[in-house]
């Protein structure tokens, strides 16, 4: 049976969080989000050949009716519907939990278009709300961003259509960008953002480059031959579209005519000496621009942290290597974001872990916000007084709050 990532890192959870972990992390089908019932033949724990548990329910809906033959949905390795076998240890180990252990005081309660969890101890500030998604509605999630003042979720994935809005209950309002290379198609999508104007912006790496479309997914102008490979996008408080190059090592910044469509106004590369970025945010509040860097020496890897001024003047840097020197928790950084406050907030996508590091005026202030219910986190957006997180291990979103019903979010 594969690792469970979320269950690696909960030494901080009273022996109830331990078992909430155990219920959502392993007792569940991380597809359909039912629990394994090894009494219902549907719902039994069945081991794929590469090591993931699905529910038998699951592999049959996934897998090729006459070929027998399924891709994991977490690792994409090909699998054989008559090689599975029945998960006899988490079988096993749910039994010994329903007699010995009574359950948990607060279960699950599952909705029309995803879940709910009453969120259990912890030891951060952000506890969980709601989540909707799983595989099917969403697969290998890259890219998250929020559209308007009506506060729709904007998703980019490797679905037929690439790119999807839902409300904040998890509906799915609409989706668009046909996977291809043609006008108006997406091949290959990283990252989204949205304009102040309400207009999505689609770093495709497929195409190598970055695609304009309207709220209601009407193609509006594609910019490329002026990217190796885009990979991060966001966007200012004026519409200008800023772009990170991973393989260029650069940031561009792209104003286009949103008013007529096909115009591209001007480019520039106003930063050029990057290494390897991926990750771009820029705060609205300030008009600083952060960039997450990949860098790699010959003997290790590292990520840095570089935060710009609104005319690109580097106002603060640090790496993973220096918040460990700073701090006793190891952060391996990976995504970026702006709060309303202008508090930068980082992502540790192979910890499962978000946190502040406050304004960087005087250093960083390393703050864990959320380390609970998230396997791989690689996006996150900041709406009102929730923290909305892209789980591209579950295929999910999932909606984190101060309190279990309204409060500021930092």
């Amino acid at each position: 049976m594969a690792e469970s990532p979320g269950l690696a890192r909960r030494g901080c959870l009273s022996p109830e969080g331990i078992l909430r972990e155990i219920q959502i992390n392993l007792l569940e089908c991380k597809v359909c989000f039912e629990m394994f019932n090894t009494q219902q033949r549907e719902r039994r724990p069945q081991n794929l050949s590469c090591g993931h548990v699905l529910c038998l329910e699951c592999i049959t809906a996934l897998s090729h009716p006459l070929l027998r033959k399924l891709e994991c949905p977490f690792c994409r390795h090909l699998c054989t519907v008559d090689s599975t076998s029945h998960c006899q240890v988490l079988g096993d180990l749910q039994e010994l939990l329903l007699s010995r252990v009574p359950p948990p005081a607060s279960p699950p309660h599952r909705s029309r278009g995803g879940f709910t969890l009453a969120a259990g101890p912890t030891c951060t500030t952000l506890h969980l709300h709601a989540a909707f998604g799983g595989w099917g509605t969403l697969i290998n999630p890259t890219g998250i961003a929020v559209l308007g003042s009506s506060g729709s979720i904007v998703v980019v994935h490797d679905g037929k259509k690439r790119v999807v809005v839902f409300n904040l209950q998890g509906r799915k309002l609409q989706s668009f960008g046909q996977k291809g290379k043609a006008n108006g198609e997406i091949c290959y999508p990283i990252d989204v953002a949205v304009t102040p104007s309400g207009h999505v912006v689609v770093t495709d790496a497929g195409d190598r480059a970055v695609k304009v479309f309207t709220s209601r997914g009407n193609h509006m102008v594609t910019v490329k031959d002026s990217f190796q490979l885009p990979w991060g996008v966001d966007t200012d408080s004026c519409g200008q579209i800023l772009v990170s190059d991973v393989q260029a090592g650069t940031l561009s910044q792209v104003k286009v005519d949103y008013n007529h469509p096909g115009v591209i106004l001007e480019r520039q590369t106003p930063i050029s000496d990057l290494q390897c970025p991926k990750a771009v945010a820029c705060c609205r509040l300030t008009g600083n621009t952060a960039v997450m860097e990949h860098g790699a020496t010959e003997r290790h890897q590292y990520r840095r942290l570089r935060v710009f001024s609104k005319d690109f003047h580097l106002l603060y840097q640090t790496d993973s290597f220096s918040l460990a020197l700073q701090s006793t928790m190891k952060l391996n950084m990976s995504g970026v974001a702006f709060d309303r406050d202008g508090d930068v907030i980082v992502i540790d996508s192979n910890q499962g872990m978000i946190c502040s590091l406050g304004k960087l005026q005087n250093g960083p202030v390393l703050t864990p916000l959320i380390a609970d219910h998230l396997i791989r986190p690689v996006g996150l957006v900041l709406l009102n007084n929730t923290l909305i997180t892209l789980d591209s291990g579950d295929h999910s979103v999932k909606v984190y709050s101060a309190t279990s019903d309204t409060g500021p979010l930092v």
